[in-house]
């Protein structure tokens, strides 16, 4: 068998494989997305969405104070988060030296490798503990956390993409370096950065560990921000283990809106990045 005879068989295994894997990937989200609809479907009405949950025991009701706690929390997180890491990424692009860059990337991706339970731990720590109650704050806090070195990696890399020569032609111009960097570089690369920014809300949208230690839950709707807040993953998790059938369908429900939406943030992500792209090569 000849050189060009082998290259194309293992060519041929080689796409036959990774076409396997890719079909196996894809299969897996849209089992669990079926599994969501076939499940959780019928708990989709009006109800579900407008009304507060009703007592353990009754059939009924609806999750619109999870619904709304997620979106405060995740605003809260958004709040804190998106500025530190954006600011930090631009740090990191244009303004560090050698030693201080190299540290900052190191402890963020520390930080991005903790377990979200820890992070839960130390929010609990400094914020619910001294408060002497759960509330919003504890919770956007702790999945501030996790948002600030996604964002601040996002920003690196996509400022470190912008070619040299529009920072060189900038500073060419008389320009300072701050304002070739607020001017010129990050307009450049700002649908990278957003791209980046609503993956870090994608990515904490989901977690409940961390808000089982800050924000708890509330079965009624919460007036301050200084008091225990529902959210989607938390109400998951309770109606999934409790012993009502109900509780369980409505669990089904709330696990296919969360999904639906972190899913929206990531078609939303990859829109952004493309469109900027497109934009580029016009």
């Amino acid at each position: 068998m000849d050189r060009i005879a082998r290259r194309r068989i293992v060519n041929n295994i080689m796409l036959t494989v990774t076409g396997i894997c890719t079909v196996l990937t894809v299969s897996v989200l849209f089992l669990i997305l079926g599994y969501l609809v076939v499940n959780g479907w019928r708990s989709l009405d009006l109800s579900f969405f407008t009304k507060l949950p009703l007592s353990p025991g009754e059939t009924g009701g609806g999750i619109a104070n999870a619904i709304v706690g997620s979106a405060i929390l995740i605003f809260i997180a958004a709040a804190i988060g998106i500025p530190v890491g954006f600011l930090g990424g631009i740090y990191l692009a244009e303004f560090g030296s050698k030693a201080m860059p190299m540290l900052v990337r190191y402890t963020a991706d520390l930080l991005n490798g903790v377990p979200s339970i820890v992070i839960g731990i130390f929010a609990w720590t400094v914020i619910v503990v001294p408060m002497h109650h759960f509330s919003a704050w504890a919770g956007g806090f702790a999945l501030s956390l996790m948002m600030i070195p996604i964002g601040l990696r996002a920003t690196e890399q996509f400022l470190r993409g912008v070619p040299n020569s529009l920072r060189e032609g900038s500073l060419a111009l008389g320009a300072s370096k701050t304002r070739t960097v607020i001017s010129v570089i990050v307009p450049a690369a700002k649908q990278g950065i957003l791209t980046g920014m609503i993956l870090g809300v994608a990515r904490v949208a989901g977690e409940t560990a961390p808000l089982l230690f800050t924000s708890l839950n509330n079965q009624f709707w919460s007036n301050k921000l200084g008091e225990p807040t529902a959210s989607l993953p938390v109400i998951i998790y309770t109606h999934a283990i409790s012993p009502y059938d109900d509780w369980h369908r409505q669990a089904w429900a709330a696990g296919l809106v969360l999904l639906v939406l972190v899913l929206v943030a990531n078609i939303a992500s990859r829109w952004v990045l493309s469109r900027g792209v497109s934009v580029q090569r016009g």
